[in-house]
């Protein structure tokens, strides 16, 4: 690629459980203050930010373009475009690849990119003309499978009726995800990547949901909660969270010319669609895919992260692929 696109910051806030210390945090001010930070650290004013992408997916009652909101709150001037990217679990990465794209056609040098989610505030859908018909806007416009109207949890279900994998093996990746992520906050490994958002309970610097107590036999111990001759439960399952992301990206000769520390340099993307119902296995195929583009065998890879909707969704996708586990998602995950 003769127009290198690098990464100069990269901030999150920390993750709030459901109902937790962001229940009276609009998502656009975790937006807001994950993009400042990313801002600050990258050592660029806010007018320097040429275009704003950003993923969000529980839209209803936010307002207009999302993004925008988050991009101007943030100190980016109303002259600078910004996009709001609906992706569902992709939304955010998405952006990335949105923002990436931007500069690689040599639109723009500098683009910010994330996103934002606030899913305790999402309402409740009501239908004009018969209030009785209710939805949760979180499960009908996040969870559930628009085709099938089975939940995300479901499909991962059938899933494993096909490529079986053990409620055992689900409870055992639950814990150790947990244990990595609670030793991984415990000795700092997060603390340079969280913004702190000011909230009534006072600065937030720690993620909310990590379990730091998670006991695998009380793990076992636990309910199925989509079928009753499943496997997935409350505890091999991600929970319902609040927070945001942001990074600045650059092209590779801006940030060489501001002396800008580089954090990384892309190298590039894949992406690939499956049948709804079996949206669990889409990182398998484009793993495959991404190392075919790249000329590269998976052991050339250090590290893995995958997405960890669900204990059993991370398996069916890493042990295909005989992924080591002191590679993958090394703090943790969902």
């Amino acid at each position: 690629m003769s127009n290198e696109v690098v990464i100069v910051s990269a901030i999150r806030t920390a993750t709030g459980k459901f109902r937790g210390v962001y229940k009276n945090t609009s998502a656009i001010t975790l937006g807001m203050s994950a993009l400042k930070k990313a801002i600050l650290d990258a050592h660029i004013n806010p007018d320097e930010v040429e275009y704003t992408i950003m993923g969000n997916v529980l839209q209803s009652g936010l307002g207009q373009n999302p993004a925008r909101q988050v991009a101007i709150n943030a100190g980016i001037p109303v002259s600078k475009p910004a996009l709001t990217v609906n992706e569902v679990c992709g939304s955010g990465l998405k952006a990335i690849h949105l923002g990436i794209q931007k500069i690689l056609l040599g639109d723009y040098d500098i683009v910010a990119v994330g996103g934002f989610e606030n899913m305790t505030q999402s309402p409740l859908l009501l239908d004009r003309f018969d209030p009785s018909n209710q939805k949760d806007s979180i499960y009908f416009d996040g969870l559930e499978d628009a085709f099938s109207r089975n939940s995300m949890g479901m499909t991962v279900e059938k899933l494993i009726e096909k490529h079986p994998v053990s409620r055992q093996e689900q409870d055992l990746y639950a814990y150790h995800s947990q244990k990595r992520a609670s030793f991984a906050t415990k000795n700092g490994y997060f603390k340079d990547q969280i913004v702190g958002v000011e909230t009534e309970h006072g600065l937030i610097l720690e993620d909310e949901p990590i379990r730091h107590e998670t006991d695998l036999n009380k793990l076992s111990e636990l309910k199925t909660i989509f079928s009753d001759h499943g496997t997935i439960t409350a505890g091999n399952a991600s929970s319902i969270n609040d927070g945001a992301s942001a990074l600045i990206l650059m092209s590779k000769k801006e940030a060489v010319r501001r002396n800008i520390p580089i954090l990384a340099t892309f190298k590039g993307f894949t992406e690939i669609g499956v049948d709804p119902e079996e949206m669990g296995i889409a990182p398998l195929h484009s793993i495959h895919k991404i190392l075919t583009q790249q000329k590269m065998e998976l052991s050339d890879i250090d590290l893995f992260e995958i997405n960890e909707s669900f204990a059993g969704q991370v398996l069916l996708v890493s042990k295909p692929l005989n992924i080591p586990h002191e590679k993958l998602n090394v703090n943790g995950g969902a």
